[in-house]
């Protein structure tokens, strides 16, 4: 099982910890994951990290999809192919409702329909078998809608790609890691607990069927967000997770539709996660963050002292073995975390 590092959307001002991804290169460190929000891109860090390193990977933990057109994404990520030995990792998600109508000005859509959509344009665009076409209900190329010149041609693209372009998409609902199975090539599903795969496997499972059945783990990446906290005090060790986690399933949506508030649900903890959801409407967000479930924490994240965290990676190695987890995208935020994955993984 392969370690990745992930680096966070940043806050008021943005800065990348370029001696951490070093250290993380050295250390066998398989890749490192950029975000955006409505703040830093996730693109620029993304270029500027592949020109300052030579083995490690860069993914984006994700692009929002309707922030750029598939072609411009498909060009993109060729270019930082090119540009870096193929070392880049396209993580796509179609974010939500509060970012892309409120943020982007675009329609939300249907956002499987839109993922699928959006993942054979890109496809086709680095394939290079022929002229881009498409027609569908998100994206028509050429397209002649209200406002066309009629002019449009299908074009092929001029780059000639050296790499094959892995694309990945961040979903915890179950229609979309079903369609993250059938049309990429891994998913990350945020949270997981490596002890009860079934809870996101079963939709896997679909997804392989919907492709003709002629996919695999063997050649599918299951990836999840790992946060890391090491702290003598176990306690004080799960805040960050929890407030973290309050957030995502208490305020990540409406109060009618919140996919991570779903997703814990599945995992076993349906009533704690409404009154989260309870708690953080009402403007109780302490209240929310505390009531997060020290078990739930410590079946998604690894806390605690160096040594318990040392037994909770027996859980992750018997995924790995598994092959049902490819690679442990951490919040890592120390050396001293980072030396723990690799001396346990790599």
């Amino acid at each position: 099982m392969e370690v990745g590092l992930i680096l966070g959307t940043g806050n008021a001002k943005y800065r990348v910890d370029i001696e951490m991804i070093k250290a993380a290169e050295s250390m066998g460190f398989h890749s490192v994951w950029t975000s955006e929000a409505w703040g830093a891109d996730a693109i620029t860090p993304a270029a500027w990290i592949l020109g300052q390193t030579t083995k490690i990977k860069v993914g984006t933990g994700i692009c929002q999809m309707q922030a750029r057109s598939p072609a411009l994404m498909a060009t993109t990520s060729m270019t930082l192919q090119a540009m870096s030995g193929g070392r880049f990792i396209l993580g796509l998600g179609p974010s939500g409702p509060q970012v892309i109508e409120g943020w982007h000005g675009r329609p939300y859509g249907k956002p499987l329909e839109l993922t699928e959509e959006y993942v054979s344009i890109v496809k086709k665009v680095v394939a290079r078998k022929e002229p881009l076409t498409h027609e569908g209900t998100h994206y028509q190329i050429p397209y002649m809608g209200e406002g066309a010149t009629g002019m449009g041609k299908p074009l092929k693209t001029v780059l000639h790609p050296e790499h094959d372009l892995k694309v990945y998409s961040a979903s915890v609902s179950p229609g979309g890691i079903r369609n993250a199975a059938k049309v990429c090539d891994g998913v990350i599903p945020v949270y997981m607990d490596p002890s009860n795969y079934e809870s996101i496997g079963v939709y896997i499972d679909q997804g392989f069927e919907q492709a003709d059945g002629n996919k695999s783990l063997d050649d599918f990446d299951v990836c999840p967000f790992v946060t890391m906290s090491v702290h003598d005090d176990i306690e004080k060790a799960r805040v960050p997770v929890k407030e973290n986690m309050g957030f995502y399933i208490g305020g990540m949506g409406s109060k009618k539709k919140n996919y991570y508030k779903e997703y814990a649900t599945r995992l076993g903890y349906g009533e704690q996660a409404q009154a989260i959801q309870d708690a953080f409407f009402g403007g109780r967000k302490a209240e929310a963050f505390a009531m997060v479930p020290d078990e739930l924490v410590d079946k998604v994240a690894l806390v605690g002292p160096a040594g318990h965290i040392r037994e909770q990676l027996s859980v992750w190695k018997d995924a790995g073995r598994k092959r049902q987890v490819n690679a442990m995208l951490c919040r890592a935020g120390s050396i001293e975390a980072m030396e723990i994955l690799a001396k346990e993984l790599l």
